[in-house]
């Protein structure tokens, strides 16, 4: 087991990856920790935040990729959403905002503790963000 990063690490599928990471990187600040390519394609993809990281790369028409629903195909719903802890969150907000994610859940200051806001990515899947750190046994940041 890894004492420096993540032990559970979100698989995601997007029909441009490339451009997605880009987005992402831009938009949410993750950075590229490795990206490969065959054949002009993204087959995979590590992008991290902090001791975090997500799996990502284009959708395939495989035993495995079948599995998968975009949001655009199953009207913009999806069936999972990322939950990422950051420290500023008001100003995360306004650079996913900035960039254009779509704000499905306005920031706010929560009751328990530290603030949030949820949002979707160009490819329709949707992101929580907030300064709320269950690990740290307490309330939040802001």
């Amino acid at each position: 087991m890894s004492s420096s990063g993540s032990t559970i690490i979100p698989g995601m599928r997007y029909r441009d990856a490339r451009s997605m990471i880009d987005w992402l990187c831009k938009a949410f600040g993750f950075e590229k920790h490795a990206v490969y390519e065959e054949n002009g394609h993204i087959v995979h993809a590590q992008l991290t935040y902090g001791n975090g990281m997500i799996m990502l790369g284009e959708i395939h028409d495989d035993a495995f990729g079948k599995r998968f629903a975009q949001p655009s195909d199953i009207g913009g719903r999806e069936t999972q959403c990322a939950c990422v802890i950051v420290a500023d969150c008001k100003a995360h907000y306004e650079r996913a905002k900035a960039a254009g994610a779509i704000i499905i859940d306005e920031y706010a200051e929560k009751e328990y503790g530290g603030a949030g806001y949820g949002c979707s990515d160009p490819e329709g899947h949707l992101w929580w963000f907030g300064s709320y750190d269950p690990w740290a046994g307490g309330d939040g940041d802001e």
